[in-house]
């Protein structure tokens, strides 16, 4: 089955030393991008992370957000000073620069990053942390994109049983349509018959029966459908190739209503058309 490139995930891990969490938003585009936002502890293990996804993921823009939450109580603190002096001249300057008072907070100086600093967590063991719930996250994320997928690939294959239908409709009723394009034309033939001649008359005949058969484009619409419902019996990337077949059949619908010499086939055509494009906007969500 398909996977869908729409999802979302978040997944908390507990430590004795806290809690990390992560949370991934997935939706569609053309390649695969990643971005993370993370605390200055984790930017280690962000090469590591990002070939984590590439390996699980062909297509879609990733939003992933990772958070330490330490328990002060249980955890020592190292505090920079010289850090935190660096900080507030660089925001006296500021004031003084701007002529005007710019309190400064405590507070604010010690969520600089660097200022304070977690002693009883080593950085190592904070990067593990980060790739297992990174992991667990991306596992999660996955099996929803392939929920979503199975329900796309649903959706595509009621389209697909619509366009069959249609070919079925003109197939049945192509040779009544050329008979009675047979008939309209001998008609209206009849009042000069004697002046023409009965065997250029059946050459014409000929030659408009040819521009009227659609028999190779409803065997290419067949042929489409059958390369659809294969690509979707796959777990890999196959937007691209789905959204490709689109264009397939968008051409034989259209090849199809420029020959039509009936209400049935131009009916047809327009209703070939509405199904898929209706099939297009589902498959852009298709990774």
């Amino acid at each position: 089955m398909p996977r869908s490139m729409t999802a979302y995930a978040r997944v908390t891990e507990e430590y004795s030393w806290g809690s990390i969490s992560c949370e991934l938003r997935s939706v569609n585009h053309r390649f695969l991008e990643v971005g993370f936002r993370m605390p200055e502890p984790l930017r280690e293990a962000e090469t590591t992370l990002r070939d984590m996804a590439r390996k699980k993921l062909g297509r879609g823009k990733i939003d992933c957000s990772l958070q330490i939450a330490f328990n002060r109580a249980d955890a020592s603190s190292d505090l920079d000073l010289d850090l935190a002096r660096g900080h507030i001249k660089i925001a006296e300057a500021i004031a003084q620069e701007l002529a005007q008072a710019a309190p400064i907070s405590a507070i604010d100086i010690m969520k600089l990053p660097g200022v304070l600093k977690d002693s009883a967590v080593e950085p190592k063991q904070l990067n593990k942390a980060g790739i297992k719930v990174f992991d667990s996250a991306l596992n999660q994320m996955m099996e929803g994109r392939a929920r979503e997928g199975e329900k796309l690939a649903e959706m595509i294959e009621q389209r697909l049983l619509g366009i069959e239908t249609q070919v079925m409709l003109v197939r049945q009723h192509l040779p009544d349509i050329l008979q009675q394009q047979r008939t309209r034309l001998q008609e209206k033939l009849s009042d000069i018959k004697e002046q023409l001649d009965e065997q250029r008359v059946e050459q014409e005949m000929v030659i408009i029966a040819n521009r009227a058969d659609v028999d190779e484009e409803l065997d290419r619409l067949a042929a489409h459908i059958i390369e659809i419902r294969r690509a979707l019996s796959h777990s890999e990337s196959v937007g691209r190739r789905l959204d490709f077949l689109m264009q397939e059949l968008n051409r034989e619908a259209n090849t199809l209503g420029s020959k039509s010499i009936s209400n049935i086939t131009t009916q047809a055509s327009v209703e070939l058309k509405v199904l898929i494009e209706q099939m297009r906007e589902q498959i852009q969500n298709i990774e």
